[in-house]
């Protein structure tokens, strides 16, 4: 391995730059670590990881970049603060994120190499491969919005490894923008989802770490039943949370709000977020009116009314940008060639190309089918939690600035002029509806003089 003598980061032995400051790399075992307070630094933790350099601190513990000195390999090593180290149930989530991590074996998993604790140090350490790129959250921090093709290759990665997850029983729980990072290169990098500590392991055999009726999870992306505490929650609670980063990622703001924990839990339990199109009308990337129905079936309070699987949300994320194929297509597919399929992309009806403003759509366009439809009879979920029946075979003309739910009466006289019924009263109607009134009043009068 190589190192740089000015920021002290770790490189392969084929680097002669850094990346991040232009010096040039000298072998790492040359080079001391960098200086700094902390004593672990330089030191050789679990007799194999040489800690290099601080990387960032959390909440339960201090991020090290180091170098595992038994395959040569770049790491990062998670030191558990003292407090945390002393919690049982701590202590059982993070030997849980090793286990699960070791059983995944995937691509848009963070590999959990090691976890033990090291008696020289008397710390606890997690040893996890080293990630060179940004967390989702550092990334809407910084542009508030991510592009199209960014958001459907993210979207496609992070389907890859939870439905894996999702087979082997294991229910993520805390899918937010911390925990996706997305790795820097020149064909888009890959997405990894990062810390399943919390993760609801549905194996018959598996060992409970959460009391019933305890919610675990960021309030802003917590799925009602999961904000309910319900033991039932499956692999739809993480759709739920994908669909509501997602929402975030398009729109620029969540989709519930609220001043505290509390506040944010009840929105999700009784209110329907604003369809992204409505939302997002001033956002800087144009979402295409068919992003609407696909946000409304995956943030549904019902999780029957939801996709099954987060690949299904994914094929229906770039489908309502007009793409072809599916998610395991899109996941491959190098970020500048994604961005030309989706500029050159047949948008479904009434929803614009990904590079269109809303207005430049085809304002009498037929809305995009239902990429979640359900089988004729069977009812959909509507505003506020109520359940309509489900939508006529015919298309309906929704106007450009209306969404799913217009008003009744709106909605009903669009209905009429696709069938070619007149909304509008021709000029003969109103004497003609009044001579008839007239006529009836006098054979009543007539019939009462009788």
């Amino acid at each position: 391995m190589k190192s740089c003598p000015k920021c002290y980061r770790t490189h392969p032995d084929d680097a002669a730059f850094c990346p991040h400051d232009g010096a040039s790399l000298v072998s790492a075992s040359t080079l001391p670590a960098a200086n700094a307070e902390d004593r672990r630094v330089g030191m050789r933790l679990g007799g194999r990881y040489e800690v290099r350099r601080i990387v960032a601190d959390g909440g339960m513990g201090r991020v090290y970049e180091g170098i595992d000195k038994e395959t040569n390999t770049r790491i990062a090593i998670k030191v558990l603060h003292d407090d945390v180290a002393r919690d049982e149930v701590a202590l059982a989530r993070f030997k849980r994120e090793y286990e699960i991590s070791s059983q995944l074996g995937n691509d848009n998993v963070v590999r959990v190499l090691d976890f033990q604790r090291d008696e020289a140090a008397g710390a606890w350490i997690l040893v996890m491969e080293f990630l060179d790129g940004e967390e989702l959250r550092v990334i809407l921090k910084r542009d508030k919005y991510l592009p199209p093709a960014r958001l459907v290759r993210m979207v496609s990665h992070v389907a890859f490894g939870l439905d894996a997850a999702h087979a082997n029983q294991f229910i993520h729980r805390d899918l937010k923008p911390d925990n996706l990072f997305l790795s820097g290169s020149r064909d888009g990098g890959v997405t990894k989802i990062l810390d399943f500590g919390s993760v609801k392991d549905k194996n018959t055999n598996a060992k409970k770490l959460t009391v019933m009726g305890t919610t675990i999870g960021s309030p802003y992306y917590m799925a009602p039943e999961q904000a309910q505490g319900l033991d039932t929650l499956d692999a739809r609670a993480d759709v739920f949370a994908l669909a509501a980063i997602s929402y975030e990622c398009m729109v620029g703001t969540v989709p519930f709000t609220g001043n505290n924990g509390p506040s944010i839990l009840l929105a999700i339990l009784t209110e329907d977020p604003p369809p992204p199109t409505q939302k997002g009308k001033d956002a800087k990337y144009p979402i295409p009116p068919a992003m609407d129905e696909v946000m409304e079936l995956a943030l549904a309070k019902n999780p029957n009314h939801r996709p099954k699987s987060v690949g299904a949300f994914a094929d229906a994320i770039g489908h309502a940008y007009g793409l072809t194929g599916t998610h395991a297509d899109w996941a491959k597919m190098p970020l500048p060639e994604l961005t030309k399929a989706l500029e050159s992309a047949v948008v479904p009806p009434g929803a614009p190309r990904a590079t269109e403003t809303a207005t430049e759509a085809d304002p009498f366009a037929a809305p995009a089918p239902d990429p979640f439809a359900a089988p004729l009879g069977r009812a959909s979920q509507g505003p506020q939690g109520q359940h309509a029946p489900a939508p006529p075979s015919a298309p309906v003309f929704v106007p450009p600035s209306s969404h799913a739910h217009s008003a009744d009466g709106a909605r009903g006289e669009a209905e009429l002029a696709i069938a070619g019924v007149p909304t509008k009263s021709p000029a003969w109607l109103l004497p003609a509806i009044a001579g008839g009134v007239v006529l009836v009043l006098a054979a009543v009068a007539i019939l009462v003089m009788r």
